[in-house]
């Protein structure tokens, strides 16, 4: 999951990967929106493809890229507990913060 993580923490990555989600791309599709070679394409892809969160495959001279989702299904899932434990702590929160707008007479209105 540590390889998942640090795919996901660079913002390029991340767009490739959204661009991925709508279906596969050659390296060139996916280095064109970011001003970069294909050789600093290739690189941030390898680093996808290292993650597990895409496959490549080589038609003739040209490489397609695939979205793999699995990975990220196990990092969401590794998040849903976190998401939980914030979820309960604002539970709490907002029920302090009721019991406390209950305890406090209304504001003075202007007639």
């Amino acid at each position: 999951m540590d390889t998942v993580f640090h795919a996901l923490g660079d913002a390029t990555r991340r767009g490739m990967l959204a661009t991925l989600a709508l279906g596969e791309q050659t390296v060139s599709d996916l280095a064109r929106p970011y001003d970069m070679s294909l050789a600093a394409a290739s690189k941030h892809i390898k680093v996808l493809e290292n993650a597990g969160l895409i496959r490549r495959e080589i038609r003739g001279r040209t490489h397609v890229c695939h979205l793999d989702p699995g990975p990220l299904a196990s990092a969401h899932a590794w998040l849903g507990h976190y998401e939980k434990f914030w979820n309960s702590r604002l539970d709490v929160l907002e029920n302090i913060l009721r019991a406390e707008d209950l305890k406090s007479p209304p504001a003075p209105t202007k007639e």
